[in-house]
């Protein structure tokens, strides 16, 4: 029996998609045994430019026992297989990084490998015509992986989506509010702190209104209300190796052809997004205030848009890192309010996500021991660097040297574990996941070759299989890729028969 008293009553400070979505993942665990009330004012904004996702986003719907063509129509959402990369290994140049499986794995060695043996000889296709994600992305096809036919391509597909996240905000508070969650209407202008220990007490609001908590969880944004503000936890800079500081997003009317995929496109000083939806394009300008103006960079926006925009360009001001404790004695910061990284690989909605997720495993009682805290903080962090580290591998692996933000980046001193992951790749083209780190092998090959970068040497293991039949091999797996995509139906035209928003 537990000595110390439970933790019953949880205040969610801010909503937006962070508050909401850890509304509706605690209503739908706890099952109405504790209370939980989400504080929010319609008189803050939120950021709200998270639209592009990653595969793990099914797994939170599907916990929540969402239906996915029920949420795509409520969201204007469309279905994402990667993110293409326009001129950021060099100009001119572009590749994708797309989820899911690349080629077929033999039991000895990793299938890039064959394909690097083949590669360095000069002999090896395009590496995108190896997954099917990148082939039907490319060609505009999609639909969801089928089991129907054994060992295919076909059940490799991997998807995601886009979609408006101000609608997914309101269509989790529906969910919430019909689990028992609560929501009061109101700005904070006090947090309150127990004299004892520290802890928040209790938030009062412009009416005067104070409400109490066990445990709150801060989804306040970059202003980390309670993480911050209040707790003064502090806050880790990585502006040094990820300069940008500035986001400007503007929506714009949508394109003839709806893609399959986020578009990122290298500027001279950042890049910009492109993440389309049913009812309009997602765009915005990431780049670093030392290098370009913000005119300029507003310039670059609107002069790189599909169509006529849709509402006046807003600007968004951050800084790349994190706090210094994800946990801070009865705070969990969740979603802005715990640090930022660009979003570049889309992660911005899966840290939400796994944050959540860690926050169920390692639930408190009433003692907020601090060993099960000092453990989320530590996976918290090995989380966040290693996303950090391969945000920084876009930037710093380029040859490019056309303006002094390319400069920068391609000179600049990197982090140790991402030079160990260089080191290995350059070695004889070892990829190694540490930890369960988010991103898989496929996704670094992606990357480390889109961008530019072989390897000296192949896996020795490789040579054991005949050439001929490291040919073979590797031909077959690109025909067999090729037909499968054959048959796939458009994208809009998957949409349209299972999806399609209301109007």
């Amino acid at each position: 029996m537990n000595a110390q008293p439970p933790v019953k009553n949880l205040v969610i400070v801010g909503g937006g998609t962070a508050g909401w979505m850890s509304a509706a993942a605690l209503a739908k665990v706890l099952r109405g045994r504790y209370r939980i009330r989400v504080v929010e004012s319609d008189e803050i904004g939120i950021v709200g430019v998270g639209e592009a996702t990653i595969p793990a986003i099914r797994l939170y719907n599907s916990v929540l026992g969402i239906d996915e063509d029920e949420f795509i129509r409520e969201t204007q959402g469309t279905f994402k297989l990667g993110i293409e990369f326009v001129d950021w290994g060099r100009l001119g140049n572009r590749y994708m990084h797309a989820f899911g499986k690349l080629g077929q794995d033999r039991w000895t060695v990793d299938f890039h490998q064959y394909w690097l043996k083949l590669r360095l000889a000069g002999r090896a296709a395009p590496l995108e015509n190896y997954s099917i994600n990148r082939v039907a992305a490319l060609r505009g096809k999609f639909m969801r992986a089928t089991q129907e036919v054994p060992n295919s391509p076909l059940a490799d597909i991997t998807h995601a989506f886009h979609f408006d996240a101000g609608l997914y905000a309101k269509f989790l508070r529906r969910y919430s509010e019909a689990q028992g969650v609560d929501r009061t209407e109101g700005k904070i202008v006090e947090t309150r702190l127990h004299p004892h220990n520290g802890h928040v007490a209790s938030l009062r609001l412009e009416n005067g209104e104070v409400i109490e908590g066990d445990f709150f969880i801060d989804c306040s944004g970059f202003r980390g209300l309670l993480i911050e503000q209040a707790l003064q936890t502090g806050f880790e800079d990585w502006s040094h190796w990820l300069p940008c500081d500035r986001a400007i997003a503007v929506p714009c009317v949508s394109a003839p052809v709806l893609t399959p995929y986020t578009r990122a496109t290298a500027r001279s000083a950042g890049w910009q997004w492109r993440i389309p939806l049913q009812h309009r394009i997602g765009n915005g300008h990431v780049h670093c205030s030392q290098y370009v103006s913000e005119d300029e960079a507003t310039a670059i926006l609107l002069a790189n848009l599909d169509g006529e925009r849709l509402a006046e360009p807003r600007t968004i001001r951050f800084k790349t890192g994190k706090r210094r404790k994800f946990w801070n004695k009865n705070v969990v910061a969740v979603g802005l309010s715990s640090g930022f990284l660009e979003p570049l690989e889309s992660t911005s909605i899966h840290l939400i996500q796994s944050t959540i997720a860690r926050l169920i495993g390692f639930f408190p009682d009433g003692g907020f021991d601090p060993v099960l805290v000092d453990e989320f903080n530590a996976q918290a962090d090995f989380e966040m660097e290693r996303i950090r580290d391969f945000i920084i591998l876009h930037y710093h692996a380029t040859e490019r040297d056309d303006s002094p933000f390319w400069r920068h980046c391609r000179t600049m001193q990197i982090p140790p574990t991402l030079q160990r992951k260089l080191d290995m790749w350059q070695a004889q083209g070892r990829l190694v996941r540490d930890n369960g780190e988010l991103f898989t092998e496929p996704g670094w090959l992606q990357v480390l070759e889109g961008q530019g970068l072989l390897p000296r040497a192949y896996h020795p293991l490789v040579d054991v299989m005949p050439e001929g039949e490291v040919t073979d091999f590797v031909g077959r797996i690109q025909q067999v890729v090729s037909r499968c995509v054959d048959t796939m139906p458009d994208h809009a035209e998957f949409i349209a028969r299972y999806c399609k928003a209301r109007t």
